[in-house]
């Protein structure tokens, strides 16, 4: 657990509930909400690492957790890095 606080101090906005990465993202509109999501998508499926998410109007909500591991682990650290990048663009 502490292995994983530490790893979220580089990772601004997400946070560490009920064994998985979250976090919620905010869009000027739906249609940049939803191509913040295809642009993810892409990113998810060449990883083969796919996110739990919902989109509502301008939110996203996104967890990362590999279930096959049980709860988080370097995969879901590492798409979060890059789904942060894809928002910060």
């Amino acid at each position: 657990m502490d292995d994983i606080r530490q790893r979220l101090a580089v990772l601004p906005s997400w946070e560490y509930r009920d064994n998985a990465l979250q976090r919620e993202l905010r869009f000027p509109s739906f249609a940049e909400a939803f191509a913040f999501m295809t642009r993810v998508a892409f990113v998810a499926e060449r990883r083969n690492h796919h996110p739990d998410w919902s989109n509502v109007y301008d939110r996203v909500t996104i967890r990362l957790t590999t279930h096959d591991a049980g709860g988080v682990t370097e995969q879901d650290f590492e798409m979060a890095a890059e789904i942060s990048s894809i928002y910060g663009r």
